[in-house]
């Protein structure tokens, strides 16, 4: 028998899609025969000659395939697209919405118990997971009104012409998000400047566990901020190897890859509790303050301090802060990130949930000398591919990731809930398990977003006396991880950016918005990242989303292992990015058509722009590979006399070398002893 289509129904009820294509659906020919899955159509004419359609489930989501033997090329199209559009009709794509509900009279697990029955339960079992449920329903509530209100974003900072005697400036530097966030502003509190930080969460509190390579926490090392013995404490678990590995049962053979082996990528799983105590530690003992369970509500910017306005979460009552500088690290849920670029805050977002289990998995189940990096055991599941990490972490822990790349859209803003209904029906799909028989830790959620880039100022990271940083600046593609690992690799352009900016109070949002992360290597990355990701209300072939991924890893898993190392820690530079990318036109002569079913003509005409600009600027960089040494030689006399040249050149020298992968620049933490400017 012969394949002759392929299609996922956007549906969790299989059992109802069954039932319409015996009951409902009318094949206009042959004889209709009614099996266990689905029917037979049987021709009277040709015993020999039949079309069989069945389906089943996987993932919470429903699939669909005919068959047909013997010769029936003169119907099988009509046949096919009849099939297609009728179900397409019968179950549409749907994007469910949270419901709104009311705590003050009910609990969050009663209130969801009814929408997301597997959610509660699990949640239930976490030790604080009424808590952890909350700031769920939270986070996704504030996310979805951002997205389905880009272009009348609230408006939380304002600028003022003259200042007030109001405030005294009592920072130099004033934080708020306790997770990046603060081991910016410890760092910068080490540096020698008066540090706030604030957190919404009670201090420490993590919805997210961060793996990290040797190569890059090395990178706190040299910048003097850990010392090697701290590292080694912060580790919970160091893995043998890394498996990359894409469902290909339904792919073309030239599709088919073997899995890439990632042995020295996230292979340490850290303590992240124990880093952010750390970075507490250190950020009060360098005269640093922590103001925890307290929202930023709004800042004015003045022309010599910025106010912040709060509210503590407990009592309820309002807390003003006054300092030089405003740092947002809110991440996604970051309204200020919101404000500066509109609808183009973040172009794509990558939806995640997962948990840290204890242990409760059968013995063989996995080996926690190895952890899966990048995992898929699906095809198209409702609009998304769903994308698997695993991550051994300290004694029987194992911390689990699902997640999908999104197109970020007003109609579908992307849903943690429906993702964690999705989490605890699939988990024994992915990893042999008895649900109840599991010891839940924790939760790990968040939207991880993305930006796609044409060049480096088109994204606004800056205001008057404030920057933004991490996820809140979120200057890179999620197609190579971000985050902490973003945050660890550019730290030492960051901190010296922003010391210097501080020293002689270039804090313009000119000067400021060149204190990024920006990197036009990785910017380069996002038509690849345009192609993971289902565009809203279209529906495709299951298969092609898996198909491209194996396309790509399976040429890192042809290379030399530094080759997929380089690429997936942000250091490809002009020659490797080019020489991967036709590559892998050669090897799929259809990834180009392919993805054309993800973008359109103008995506094409930017993203051409895009690499014509990274192709210049690798140019200028091996042009100019001259000027980062040149800059040091003369930073002695330059900078005291003319530190706005100076900070310009700074922060193009460290352009010239982290945009095209190869930072060269080393920076090390020394007390400025810099108060406040009043």
């Amino acid at each position: 028998m012969k394949q002759i289509l392929y299609l996922e129904v956007p549906t969790p009820d299989t059992k109802a899609v069954c039932q319409w294509l015996q009951s409902q659906f009318q094949a206009g020919f042959g004889e209709k025969i009614i099996t266990s899955d689905g029917f037979v159509v049987k021709f009277s004419e040709d015993s020999s000659q039949e079309i069989s359609v069945f389906v089943w489930s996987l993932q919470r989501t429903t699939y669909l395939k005919v068959f047909a033997q013997g010769n029936i090329s003169s119907i099988q199209q009509k046949f096919t697209q009849n099939l297609t559009s009728s179900l397409r009709k019968e179950f549409p794509l749907n994007y469910p919405e949270p419901p709104t509900i009311d705590l003050s009279n009910q609990s969050i697990f009663t209130a969801l118990a009814s929408d997301y029955p597997l959610t509660v339960k699990y949640f239930q079992k976490m030790p604080q997971g009424e808590y952890d449920l909350n700031r769920l329903y939270w986070w996704e509530k504030r996310w979805r009104e951002a997205v389905k209100n880009p272009q009348k974003p609230k408006q939380v900072v304002s600028k003022k012409e003259s200042g007030t005697n109001n405030n005294s400036v009592e920072y130099d530097l004033i934080y708020v998000g306790g997770a990046l966030g603060s081991l910016h502003a410890a760092i910068m509190a080490k540096q020698g400047y008066k540090v706030l930080l604030l957190e919404r969460l009670p201090f420490g509190k993590m919805n997210r566990e961060w793996n990290i390579s040797r190569s890059e926490i090395q990178g706190l090392i040299d910048l003097g901020f850990f010392t090697k013995t701290e590292v080694e404490n912060l580790i919970a678990r160091e893995y043998k190897d890394g498996f990359n590995k894409f469902f290909d049962a339904n792919n073309p053979d030239f599709c088919k890859a073997k899995i890439l082996h990632t042995p020295t990528v996230l292979n340490l799983a850290l303590n992240s509790e124990k880093l952010l105590s750390l970075c507490g530690m250190k950020l009060q003992e360098a005269g640093g303050t922590i103001v925890d369970e307290t929202e930023f509500i709004k800042a004015d910017i003045e022309p010599e301090k910025v106010v912040i306005y709060t509210q503590n979460l407990s009592s309820k009552t309002e807390q003003i802060f006054c300092g030089r500088l405003l740092i947002d690290a809110m991440g996604t849920a970051s309204p200020i990130a919101w404000q500066l670029n509109g609808k183009r805050a973040f172009d794509s977002v990558c939806p995640t949930v997962g948990a840290v289990i204890d242990g409760g998995f059968e013995a063989g189940v996995w080996d926690s000398n190895y952890g899966d990096v990048l995992n898929s055991h699906g095809d198209i599941s409702r609009g998304r591919q769903l994308i698997w990490e695993l991550f051994p972490g300290a004694g029987n822990e194992l911390t689990f990731y699902l997640f999908h790349y999104h197109q970020v859209h007003p109609e579908n803003p992307g849903s943690l809930l429906e993702m964690y209904e999705d989490f605890f029906t699939i988990l024994p799909e992915y990893r042999r398990c008895d649900m109840d028989k599991l010891v839940w830790k924790k939760p790990t959620f968040g939207y991880i977003p993305g930006h796609f880039s044409i060049k480096g100022s088109d994204r606004q990271v800056a205001f008057d006396r404030l920057v933004c940083i991490g996820d809140a600046a979120s200057l890179q593609s999620p197609l190579v991880f971000t985050g902490f690992g973003s945050l660890v690799r550019n730290l030492p352009r960051l901190t010296e950016l922003l010391d210097t900016a501080l020293k002689y109070d270039l804090l313009s949002a000119d000067n400021l918005n060149k204190i990024r992360a920006y990197q036009s290597n990785i910017a380069i990355t996002w038509l690849f990242s345009k192609g993971m990701m289902v565009p809203t209300g279209k529906f495709l072939p299951p298969q092609k989303i898996n198909s491209i991924l194996n396309t790509f890893f399976g040429l890192l898993a042809e290379s030399p292992p530094e080759v997929a190392e380089t690429f997936i820690k942000d250091r490809a530079d002009w020659w490797i990015f080019t020489r991967l990318a036709l590559k892998a036109a050669r090897k799929n002569p259809y990834l180009l058509l392919w993805i054309l079913d993800f973008i359109n003509f103008e995506e094409i005409l930017l993203w051409t722009i895009s690499y014509i600009n990274f192709t210049l600027f690798s140019l200028v960089s091996w042009l100019l590979g001259w000027l980062p040494s040149f800059a040091r030689w003369i930073q002695p006399w330059l900078e005291p006399r003319y530190p706005g040249l100076w900070f310009w050149i700074l922060a193009n020298s460290y352009a010239l070398t982290y945009n095209v992968g190869q930072p060269k620049m080393s920076f090390k933490l020394q007390n400025s002893k810099l108060s406040i400017q009043n």
